[in-house]
């Protein structure tokens, strides 16, 4: 007779389950919380405790770790030493074995003191999935409810699980092990002084959303949790429109993280992950109206972050144009029913956190980078101005405005700001210089009395002079350039203020 252990704590699906696998002919074993919910439902089945002698004991921290229960599942079938063994020791083979974990995760989100959230590493049920899964030449490990429907269709349908769906749920287990493991242990690396780099580093969790596609229609794509508590823009609520590709949640995600560098309400529209247009201003509309201002053509398709509630009159001015995506910390009712007319735009809403001490990573081929996140300072007491021209007091706020958004567009990154709004960009470029034309060139007029922020050191002075000649009258750069005082020497022949932040910020 098949055997079946269960051990669940998310009950979602179990009576249908456990019915489905008694009608199949299979004997129902469970642990104490699991058997209760059964017998609720008139099913019956044997206690763990029956099957060990022993019972539940430690406040339920000791219920399955024992030989009556490893053995079952470990024992190979094949090997007639394994299964006398179970016999002298009146052990049973375990053939299924379903377990769904504590739910950690859940009880972390919520704020539970430490005491809880400890309590709720699960012990057992990892141990016996992990058992299941190393022996899946015989045992069936199952460990979500969103699997049962395949399992008990398989074992309707040919009266016994194929190797290949016992190998398969056996690579998913120790996935959903591995996940869990890597929540615990964010948590318990963040209860002392945290390692920034750690000799070993796991990363992910559960799978949120298949993408429309990955970053070309031919390439499959999904998008997963990081541990911790759930925040950020990977845990946004979508009020309308189609599933996202892979390149929409970069450009949501690089919205989002612009505009929340500001405390003023702000308006980023991007696309390829670069800000074409962006501008702060009182009310929120405006600062959307400036921000699409700043490159018209280019905002076309493009995606759009806010750092306020999106009301019905930005709701009006994005409807004034074709978008992909919009996000913003809330929707007015009155704004969602209007956009919901234009069916193909995405609504997200981002409510929770920032993972603020999340790492961030990127692959290579065969491996992972890891660095800390990257932070920008906007502290002028922590900046030098190696000129005789020093900026005043309106340039100094557009100076700082530039050096934030500059951080957001891929190196090499020149950025023009007039008045709080974004007038040029120039972006990716080979060359400091030409990235300085491309700025220029899109700010136009518009580059006269503005000013310029540089993510990185001029490596020589004809950037500064392709910013003077169109106007700019302040430049915002990290310095530490082996040239430096030639780049000063010009900037004071020019009359422009050069101000030196201290830190580059490259962004590859």
């Amino acid at each position: 007779m098949t055997v079946a252990l269960l051990g669940v704590s998310d009950k979602t699906g179990l009576v249908e389950f456990a019915r489905g696998l008694h009608d199949c002919g299979v004997e129902l074993i469970a642990t104490d919380g699991t058997r209760a919910a059964l017998q609720a439902a008139g099913i019956e089945a044997r206690a763990v405790s029956e099957l060990t002698g022993f019972p539940e004991m430690l406040d339920g921290r000791v219920k399955t770790l024992h030989p009556a229960v490893h053995a079952g599942i470990l024992a190979r079938r094949d090997s007639d030493t394994h299964m006398r063994q179970l016999t002298e020791h009146g052990f049973v083979p375990i053939d299924i074995v379903a377990v769904s974990l504590y739910p950690f995760a859940a009880t972390l989100a919520r704020g539970a003191d430490d005491a809880e959230v400890i309590e709720n590493i699960d012990i057992g049920g990892p141990a016996m999935i992990r058992a299941a899964a190393k022996n899946s030449d015989s045992v069936a490990v199952i460990v979500s409810p969103r699997q049962y429907e395949g399992v008990l269709a398989e074992l309707r349908g040919h009266g016994a699980l194929s190797s290949a769906t016992r190998g398969r749920l056996a690579a998913e287990a120790f996935a959903h092990v591995a996940a869990y493991d890597t929540a615990v242990a964010d948590f318990l690396r963040g209860r002392v002084p945290r390692e920034e780099m750690p000799a070993e580093f796991t990363d992910g969790g559960a799978r949120l959303h298949e993408l429309r596609y990955g970053e070309n229609p031919h390439q499959r794509g999904a998008l997963y949790a990081v541990a911790g508590p759930p925040g950020g823009v990977a845990h946004a609520r979508r009020l309308q429109g189609s599933e996202l590709s892979f390149t929409n949640w970069l450009d949501v995600d690089a919205a989002r993280r612009l505009v929340s560098e500001f405390e003023e309400p702000a308006a980023a529209i991007i696309k390829h992950t670069n800000p074409c247009g962006f501008a702060v201003g009182e009310p929120l509309r405006f600062a959307y109206a400036r921000a699409f201002e700043g490159d018209p053509r280019s905002a076309f398709g493009g995606i759009v972050g806010l750092n306020r509630p999106l009301d019905l009159a930005t709701a009006q001015e994005l409807a004034r144009t074709f978008l992909e995506a919009v996000v913003s910390p809330s929707v007015d009712d009155d704004a969602a029913q209007l956009l919901s007319a234009r069916e193909r735009l995405r609504v997200l809403v981002v409510d929770r956190p920032s993972c603020a001490a999340q790492l961030d990573v990127r692959g290579i081929d065969g491996g992972l980078l890891v660095q800390t996140p990257d932070r920008v300072s906007i502290d002028r007491g922590a900046m030098t101005v190696p000129t005789r021209r020093r900026p005043d007091e309106g340039e100094w706020r557009d100076l700082l405005i530039a050096w934030r958004v500059c951080r957001h567009v891929k190196s090499n990154a020149i950025v023009v700001v007039r008045d709080g709004m974004a007038v040029g960009v120039g972006a990716g470029q080979m060359s400091r210089v030409e990235s300085a034309e491309l700025a220029v060139a899109r700010a136009g007029e518009r580059a006269k009395g503005a000013v310029a922020a540089s993510d990185a050191f001029f490596p020589m002075p004809d950037g500064v002079e392709t910013l003077a000649r169109a106007g700019i009258r302040a430049v915002i750069h990290p310095g530490g350039s082996k040239r430096d005082p030639d780049v000063v020497a010009v900037a004071d022949a020019l009359d422009l203020a050069l101000v030196h932040a201290g830190e580059r910020h490259f962004r590859h």
